[in-house]
């Protein structure tokens, strides 16, 4: 579904990414994983255009989308929930989900079963919800364009532990229905539980990669490359 090949970028004279390599296939969910300020967040931005790579690929199902406008990133199938929810703080609930909605299986009503508490607040502006709701609807927006892949910046951070769970719960539930899934996340024992591959890097490249069977027999991955 997406391949990225020897992806490189950088802020000005600052490089950041020295040939990143992943992959996502259909039904597929990989975790990008790594400590702050190793580019895990550059990465998604050059994937979705808002960053241009100085050099390598981004390719959506065949189609070179390296450097694309993010509108047309988003219109080839990916869904981009961000860092710091970004929601539209001056409307509401519903209106949030309508202004990103593209036909297909995932509708208000669906975003509302998903999360419940949503439709307890569907009235309320973007900037009247705590963060975990914020979140929430991001993710719910990101659906509402009927994705072929999901991708979760910081899916749970600075969230409450109940919270937290709802998301991980979520995340599982959209594996199950078949949803593609890249997500960037701390959480990494949470993370081994659903996800089906895991690509580590460190200061702008890629160190380890592997199954959720190999990062569990290999513990030292987490102590020399994840932990602060």
């Amino acid at each position: 579904m997406l391949d990225v090949t020897g992806l490189e970028a950088a802020y000005g004279d600052s490089r950041i990414l020295f040939g990143i390599d992943l992959s996502v296939g259909d039904g597929e969910v990989v975790t990008l994983l790594g400590r702050n300020g190793m580019g895990k967040t550059t990465t998604i931005k050059s994937i979705f255009g808002l960053l241009p790579p100085r050099a390598g690929r981004v390719v959506v199902d065949g189609a070179d989308l390296t450097g694309a406008a993010p509108h047309l990133v988003a219109r080839a199938g990916l869904g981009y929930v961000p860092e710091g929810r970004q929601i539209f703080p001056t409307l509401n609930v519903e209106e949030n989900l309508r202004a990103t909605a593209k036909p297909g299986k995932w509708d208000i009503a669906r975003i509302y079963e998903l999360f419940p508490r949503l439709k307890e607040r569907r009235r309320n502006m973007g900037n009247q919800l705590s963060g975990g709701e914020q979140q929430m609807l991001a993710i719910g927006r990101a659906l509402m364009t009927n994705p072929r892949l999901m991708v979760l910046d910081e899916a749970t951070e600075g969230l409450a532990p109940l919270i937290r769970a709802d998301i991980w719960t979520c995340l599982r539930r959209l594996k199950d229905e078949g949803e593609a899934i890249l997500v960037i996340d701390k959480n990494v024992d949470a993370l081994t539980t659903f996800a089906d591959r895991h690509v580590v890097i460190e200061k702008g490249r890629v160190v380890w990669t592997g199954t959720t069977a190999e990062i569990l027999a290999t513990p030292d991955v987490k102590d020399r490359f994840l932990h602060v």
